[in-house]
This record gives structure tokens, C-alpha cells and sequence, in this order.
């Protein structure tokens, strides 16, 4: 016989655990179940001898006021840490050497990142059209507004940094939806930047302050409180392969490992594009194929410990625009940015490669990944010639970040077409409304609310 739950939530992603909580703390008969033994999806800590190493995402950015809500809720149980004001300094590699990203209209005029032809063309920015293609991708909307110098070394780094992907493929709409709204809503970048200072300034009096936060001791304690929050009962982990059939008012959810089996009206589904179909087997593959089509970057980060941590700046870390041909996206200086990352005087940083630009270094053999990394500690961050890292960590993900680009309007629209066919079913994740670890507390809460 069949046990009644309220809501049933596939997937223990981050997504997936915070609507799950949420649910829970409002009352809600839900039930989290997940196919693989670990929860947390991408988040995952590692700690080798007090330096600690993010296999997944490093950070996340207090973007708005449901990641406050959050972490109050959870309380002392898991600590908000945000960033060194000292690491706030973002460093562009150009021509040999990082470069300070200009963060006043002083660092601008000076700045060696940009052409003066591009510095002179942006006084005229706010006299611009407005542009008229709603697909138009980052890199051409750049260059139209900004100039191509201010592509090449503020948003081609910045997308790297972020999707590990490529500006003249991601769509502007989707991909950078404030970018759009600046120009779509006030008809240029910088225009609309002084007609939000009322918002942001009310956005600061609720606390959000745009910082970068971390979790201390690593987002595994995220994670690991969540799960503890959730208690056993609303949890099903290794439940391996998991049988989903739409029955009549709602869905039937079975899981062979253990027997059991559920009914629930509303079926809440976090995983990824690419596991939809194994999910899901009695939609048919071409009804499935415009959400299953997403593309995902592959990133391989190199976790690094160096027990001499006295050449790392003080900065948040250093992006590589692709024009300069390096074999690294960027590198994050986690120690900078936290005082728990290292031991005393000791570094941990984080490399970055592959992405959309060369997916194929995904597969590289790991002596080569450790070879391009001690190379940039060479020649990036001025280690002497022989000094190899002290700690390596290699994470491989070769479906890392999903990339919005020209078809997220028809992946959409499919979303909201199998959620109309199938009454109670929703279809969430990153797939949709944004990657970021922000991005998926807002839409977690907004899915505990419905």
C-alpha cells in the first residue's frame, strides 16, 4: 500500500534541500529522496591537513534576501562568512601580469586593461540605442555599448569566472538578466545604474549587500546541517533508481532498493537536464529534448595548498581572458577571502580549466592538469622555477554549468508545457532561473511557497 506524502522533492541538491527544509519547517509532509548515497549534489568540502578545498562551487553572492532568511533560520547551527573587505580587488591577466580590475572612474581612465579609444567611447554609453534582439548574446551586446576591449578584459573574463563559458554563445536575457534590464528597462548600462540607487539602497537596509559568502568550514557544513534539519524520516538517500508513474490526482513513487512506495499530488523534480529522461521514461524523448538539449560547460578545478602562502595577493582571485590563449579560466584565492582555508601563513587557491572554450581538457591525464597549474604557480603568482604545489586536490566535472544560450526560451516554454500536461508536476533545478548558489535558495524558497 501506498504511504501519503504531501510533497515529494527528487533530487538533494542544494536546490532540492532547501525546498525540502523550508517545506518541513512550514509543516508540510514532504519527502526528499535522492539516488545517490551523499547529499549536497555539487557542494562538497574536502579537508587535507586544515586546507580546505570546494570540489563544487566556492562561493555564492548575498544577492537577495532569501539567502539572509536562510542561514537566520539555521542559526548558529552554520555560520554566513563573507568575504575580507581586503579581498574584494579582482585581478584581469593581461600582456604577463594581473592587473587590478578598475573599481572607481580614477582606476578606469588608468587602468592598462582598456583602450583609451574604448574609455572615451563610454562617456557617449548612455546615448546609445537601445538594442532590439531579444537573443542578442553578452559579447555583442558589449561591444555595442562598451567596446571591444571591455569585452575582451572585463566581460570575457567575468563569464568565465561565472559559466566557465563563452559571451558570444550566451544569451544576454538569460544568461545576465540584470545586464539586459539595465538597457531594456532604462535604455542604457550606465543611466540605469544611477536610476537604481533607490533600490539598491533599500536592497542594503535589508541586508543585501551584493558580498561574497562562503560557509564556515566549507559549504559541506551546508549541507550537513540541512540534512540534520530534515531528519531522517523526510530523507531517502542511495535510493538508486527510482520509479515515477503520474496515476490519477497525482503520482505513484517507487523505490525498488527498499520497497517502498508513495503517493504524493505534487512531484518536485531539482536534477539535472541530463537525468530528466531516466527520470521521467513515459515522456516521450522529442517531448523532452529542448529541456534534455541544455548545454553543460566542463570544468576540471585543482584544489592547491602551499604552506609558503606569502605570494598570494590579497585579492579575490585572477580571471584569464581567452584572448590571451592561457590554458587556466582564473584561479580564486580562498585564503584571502577566508580565514579558515589554511593553516597560519599557508594558502589554499583554486585553478579552473577547460570550460566551453576547450572542453577537451576535461580528459586530460592529471599529470598534465598539475603541470599547467604549477606553471601558472610559476609564472602567474611568481613561485620559484621547481616549487610544486604542497597539496592537489582534482575535481573533474564534465557536466558542470549549464549554459543559457539561444534555446533557453524554447526550454522554458517546454517546462511550462509538461507541467500544464502533468498536472502537479514541477520541473526545477538550475535548468532554469539561474546558477548561481543565490539563484538556487530564491528558487527553492519560491518553490517552498507555492
Amino acid at each position: 500500500m501506498d504511504t501519503n506524502v504531501d510533497v515529494i522533492v527528487v533530487g538533494a541538491g542544494i536546490t532540492g534541500l532547501v525546498t525540502t527544509f523550508l517545506l518541513k519547517e512550514k509543516g508540510v509532509n514532504v519527502l526528499l529522496i535522492e539516488k545517490n548515497t551523499r547529499a549536497g549534489g555539487q557542494l562538497c568540502t574536502v579537508n587535507d591537513d586544515g586546507f580546505l578545498f570546494e570540489s563544487g562551487p566556492n562561493t555564492g553572492v548575498v544577492a537577495n534576501k532569501d539567502v539572509l532568511d536562510l542561514f537566520n533560520q539555521l542559526g548558529d547551527e552554520c555560520t554566513l562568512q563573507t568575504a575580507r573587505k581586503e579581498s574584494k580587488v579582482r585581478l584581469i591577466w593581461k600582456n604577463g601580469r594581473f592587473c587590478p580590475l578598475p573599481s572607481g572612474l580614477a582606476d578606469a581612465v588608468t587602468t592598462p586593461l582598456y583602450s583609451w579609444h574604448d574609455k572615451i567611447r563610454i562617456l557617449f554609453e548612455p546615448f546609445r540605442p537601445k538594442g532590439n534582439d531579444p537573443f542578442e548574446s553578452i559579447a555583442s551586446l558589449t561591444r555595442r555599448r562598451l567596446g571591444k576591449s571591455f569585452l575582451n578584459y572585463a566581460v570575457d573574463p567575468f563569464i568565465s569566472g561565472i559559466y566557465a563559458g563563452d559571451p558570444e554563445t550566451l544569451v544576454t536575457r538569460f544568461a545576465m538578466p540584470k545586464l539586459y534590464n539595465l538597457e531594456h528597462h532604462y535604455g542604457s548600462f550606465i543611466r540605469g545604474a544611477i536610476k537604481r540607487h533607490p533600490v539598491l539602497a533599500e536592497e542594503r537596509k535589508q541586508g543585501i549587500s551584493k558580498e561574497i559568502f562562503s560557509v564556515k568550514g566549507g559549504f559541506k557544513n551546508l549541507v550537513s546541517t540541512l540534512e540534520t534539519r530534515i531528519t531522517p524520516k523526510h530523507l531517502r538517500l542511495g535510493a538508486g533508481k527510482i520509479q515515477i508513474e503520474p496515476v490519477e490526482n497525482g503520482w505513484k513513487v517507487v523505490l525498488p532498493a527498499t520497497g517502498e512506495s508513495y503517493f504524493t499530488p505534487r512531484l518536485i523534480s531539482t536534477v539535472p537536464a541530463y537525468a530528466l529522461p531516466e527520470l521521467f521514461p513515459f515522456i516521450e524523448e522529442k517531448e523532452l529534448h529542448p529541456i534534455t538539449s541544455l548545454v553543460y560547460a566542463p570544468v576540471v578545478q585543482v584544489g592547491v595548498g602551499m604552506y609558503n602562502g606569502s605570494l598570494i595577493p590579497q585579492a579575490f582571485g585572477g580571471l584569464v581572458p581567452s584572448c590571451e590563449h592561457e590554458k587556466i579560466l582564473g584561479v580564486l584565492f580562498n585564503s584571502s577571502c577566508y580565514d579558515d582555508r589554511a593553516p597560519l601563513g599557508a594558502a589554499s587557491l583554486s585553478f579552473f580549466i577547460g570550460g566551453m572554450r576547450h572542453p577537451e581538457w576535461v580528459n586530460l591525464p592529471e599529470e598534465e592538469m598539475v603541470a599547467i597549474v604549477t606553471d601558472a604557480l610559476h609564472r602567474m603568482l611568481g613561485y620559484p622555477l621547481g616549487t610544486a604545489p604542497d597539496k592537489i586536490h582534482i575535481f573533474p566535472h564534465p557536466r558542470a554549468i549549464p549554459q543559457y544560450q539561444a534555446d533557453t526560451e524554447q526550454r522554458l516554454n517546454t517546462v511550462c508545457q509538461l507541467e500544464k500536461k502533468y498536472a502537479g508536476l514541477v520541473l526545477a533545478g538550475s535548468l532554469r532561473d539561474g546558477i548561481g548558489l543565490a539563484d538556487r535558495i530564491k528558487q527553492a524558497t519560491q518553490l517552498a511557497s507555492l
